[in-house]
């Protein structure tokens, strides 16, 4: 069975979540990794940089939230779009979205709570919340949360969208009310539901 290394609140939510969309099965190691173990060499072995999500199926090993989500997907057929071409636009927003949207948000919360304070700044937060909402404008001039990121059907890509602008709401970003509405609808979705409580009954039960 397919075990996902987990910790709440983090980029592991999208993995579990694209599980319940998928219908697997699968189990929860969630990680503690404000004791640690994120750094044992147990864990390094699987995740180099000791972060969540990782995967472990067998003799398959994958970190990364974007690699793990996009190869379920495509084993299983479904998220992604049939199309040589369409799976090159879900490429190009995860990319996007990952490198672009989420990026500047990760920054602003390194040096909010994340980072050990001497290592906080306060001028790299302002500029971080410039970079989300220029990048925000970007995703606007293609998408202003009517329908789904790539036409039809609900793909990974709306997915990761939905997580990014749920982070920027919690950090308290200004968002297009468009969009917000989006990201509500989209995080109401029964698998997102599941996700977060199969994380947090993990979390909750650890040894």
């Amino acid at each position: 069975m397919l075990t996902l290394y987990s910790y709440p609140n983090s980029r592991s939510l999208r993995v579990a979540w694209t599980l319940e969309e998928l219908e697997l099965d699968y189990r929860i190691h969630s990680l503690d990794l404000k004791a640690g173990e994120g750094r044992s060499p147990e864990y390094l072995a699987i995740h180099p940089d000791g972060k969540a999500p990782a995967i472990v199926e067998g003799e398959l090993v994958l970190f990364e939230s974007s690699a793990i989500c996009r190869y379920l997907a495509a084993r299983e057929g479904r998220l992604i779009p049939s199309s040589l071409e369409g799976q090159a636009q879900l490429d190009q927003w995860l990319s996007f979205l990952t490198t672009e949207l989420e990026q500047p948000l990760w920054t602003l919360a390194k040096h909010t709570f994340a980072l050990p304070e001497e290592r906080r700044c306060e001028d790299v937060k302002q500029t971080a919340q410039w970079e989300f909402q220029r990048a925000l404008g970007a995703l606007q001039r293609r998408f202003e949360g009517q329908g789904w990121l790539l036409g039809d059907d609900f793909t990974l890509a709306d997915l990761f969208l939905a997580q990014v602008l749920g982070w920027a709401h919690k950090a308290q970003q200004p968002i297009p009310s468009s969009l917000a509405r989006w990201m509500q609808e989209v995080l109401a979705r029964p698998a997102c539901a599941r996700a977060r409580e199969r994380e947090a009954q993990a979390a909750a039960n650890r040894p």
